[in-house]
């Protein structure tokens, strides 16, 4: 064998090499999956607390979501007020939320705007638990990604007794309970 051809031979392995190493290259950026974020179930959760204890931040990325949608702006407010509330109003003896996060503004009789002041929400889920108990399930969890710092092993994920927390893909970061608010947000 001639030394033209033994190099011939190793420029083309190289050449070979090197377009099998770029296909590769190419073929798994194209298949990397999308940026993942946390995200909470709300068909799971089960309103425990640990969101307002576990998260590394003070006060938590998970804040209650209202769901306009589907709120039936009632009077007794389940999510608003205390089960044993003796008034119908916004005392704070009344109010479920220990921060008074959850805020009720009177719009006509017998109806009642509920908004929740994020900068007061600590996560804790009372008034989630309550909407759910008593009303129909217009208030929940969610992680606010505005604020979250996406921990690569979420805190409360893993103190999360019902499995609710989840990755989502980042284009799509909330789950909502209904199609209608899809189109909303």
């Amino acid at each position: 064998m001639n030394k033209n051809t033994k190099s011939g031979r190793r420029d083309f392995v190289r050449g070979a090499a090197a377009v099998l190493i770029g296909g590769a290259v190419l073929s798994a950026g194209r298949s990397r999956s999308p940026r993942l974020v946390w995200q909470i179930d709300p068909a799971k959760c089960t309103q425990c607390g640990r969101c307002a204890t576990h998260c590394v931040l003070a006060p938590s990325a998970v804040k209650c979501f209202h769901s306009y949608s589907i709120c039936g702006y009632c009077d007794l407010c389940g999510g608003y007020l205390r089960p044993d509330a003796k008034n119908r109003n916004t005392g704070a003896e009344n109010q479920l939320c220990p921060t008074a996060a959850l805020q009720r503004k009177f719009i006509e009789m017998p109806y009642y705007q509920y908004t929740i002041n994020e900068d007061l929400c600590i996560g804790c889920g009372k008034c989630v638990k309550g909407c759910s108990v008593f009303g129909n399930g217009s208030l929940y969890m969610q992680v606010r990604h505005d604020r979250c710092v996406n921990c690569n092993e979420c805190a409360i994920a893993r103190a999360c007794p019902s499995d609710a927390f989840k990755r989502v893909p980042a284009s799509d970061p909330y789950l909502l309970k209904s199609d209608q608010e899809r189109r909303i947000v």
